[in-house]
């Protein structure tokens, strides 16, 4: 089995293939002030779970956005399971040619991301990731990284409302049957959650509009997109294992040199 992780600054999506088939996932809380040993153990527990122990993991993959868990968590794996896991990043084969000013630059999970929807979907594409942030990702058709856009998550903009205002209340984020509602709390989540399907579809149309010759599709990925309507923001496919399935790809393109 191949053992994929996706670090991002909320969460740890992590996965499990056996062959090319993604047969376990999982979340887990990221926490800078976990251990090895307690990743370790977080991971002993999940697998037994469904009857899968160290030994069985061939291969691991781990793309990261907080740098300050990398040493932990390649720790946990070469000492539990005896595999060095590749690191996305700066040397490993994407299959994409980079077109940014730094690419070193680019998060992790926006390659990861890309490579996914390039893979599966074909390009041109745009890749939209509901997480934290909201990054919006281009691939020409030729598998080029064109670069894209950067937006506030939703979950950041509700804590950034709630935190900055002393009277408006913690809420459930439900998308409420209209706009204009009658009571603070249908009166938050229109705003956030009506408002961000105009902030993408809005950024959808004017990456369109930038590149007209481009026959784009777009995908919507993390665990935020089911709340955005694909009829008004114009997204084709949702695929909330983007990642993990982007990190196999990956995987397969590295395994040989890793094992060498």
């Amino acid at each position: 089995m191949i053992l994929v992780m996706d670090v991002g600054n909320t969460n740890i999506k992590i996965g499990l293939f056996k062959g090319e088939e993604l047969v376990e996932t999982w979340r887990v809380a990221t926490d800078g002030k976990r251990t090895a040993d307690e990743y370790g153990m977080t991971l002993l527990n999940i697998f037994s779970t469904v009857g899968v122990g160290f030994d069985d993991i061939e291969g691991v993959i781990i793309s990261s956005v907080a740098p300050s868990l990398n040493y932990t968590l390649e720790h946990t794996c070469s000492f539990y399971m005896g595999r060095r896991p590749i690191m996305v990043g700066p040397g490993v084969k994407t299959g994409l040619n980079i077109k940014y000013t730094s690419p070193q630059e680019v998060g992790a999970d926006r390659i990861v991301n890309a490579v996914a929807a390039y893979n599966i979907y074909g390009g041109p594409v745009i890749v939209i990731d509901f997480g934290t942030a909201t990054t919006f990702s281009v691939v020409s058709a030729n598998g080029e990284f064109l670069g894209g856009a950067i937006a506030p998550g939703i979950k950041s903009s509700l804590e950034a409302l709630v935190g900055t205002t002393a009277k408006l209340p913690r809420i459930e984020l439900v998308k409420p049957e209209k706009v204009v509602n009658k009571n603070t709390v249908t009166n938050m989540q229109a705003g956030l959650i009506y408002g961000f399907e105009g902030l993408v579809a809005y950024l959808v149309k004017n990456i369109k509009d930038e590149m007209p010759d481009e026959d784009f599709k777009v995908v919507a990925t993390g665990g935020l997109s089911e709340l955005v309507s694909a009829e008004v923001t114009g997204i084709n496919f949702a695929n909330r294992a983007l990642t993990l399935r982007g990190l196999k790809i990956i995987y397969d393109m590295n395994a040989e040199e890793v094992k060498s």
